[in-house]
Formats: structure tokens, sequence, C-alpha cells
């Protein structure tokens, strides 16, 4: 799987999870060049509190487009450290 967007390849990987119909990229996986935090955060149900990274391409910023849970919920707790993207990131 690959997730990219404005023309550059955000992450790269065969390990992906998919929940809900997102794919979670591992960490490792993720070009942290294009991301920055953002202090956005939501709350899922089931899987705990979700924080954000806009992601930075070219001086183009896309608000919001990757989330990630630092300490998932118990059920969840297979996408620690997985990251997740949509707002025009396309992951093919």
């Amino acid at each position: 799987m690959k997730a990219y967007w404005n023309g550059k390849v955000i992450a790269e990987s065969d390990k992906t999870k998919n929940v809900e119909g997102n794919h979670y990229f591992p960490a490792e996986s993720v070009k942290k060049e294009f991301l920055k935090h953002s202090d956005t955060h939501t709350v899922c149900q089931w899987k705990g509190t979700a924080s954000y990274y806009d992601v930075v391409i070219d001086g183009q910023v896309n608000k919001d487009a990757a989330w990630y849970y630092p300490d998932p919920s118990e059920k969840a707790s297979p996408i620690k450290n997985y990251i997740a993207f949509w707002r025009g990131v396309k992951v093919e």
C-alpha cells in the first residue's frame, strides 16, 4: 500500500492494518519529513483518543490529514504506532 498527496509518496508498506476501511501504516514506513504535529485530538468510542498530523508538502498544508492513536484502547492495541490518512491523501 502507498499513501500519497501532492505528487509525493508519504508512506509505503506491505504491512498495513485495515480498520474500519482505513489502512494504518507502521510508523517506520511513513516519511516523517512530510508530517507536522497538530494540536487536534478526537475521541473514538472504542479506539481511544486520536492525535493528528498536518501533511506538509512543497509549502502546501493538508490540515489534520493523518492520525494515530498514541495510547489506544486494549481492543485497538494492534494499531498502536500506526498512522492513517484521509482528506485527499490517496491510499492504494
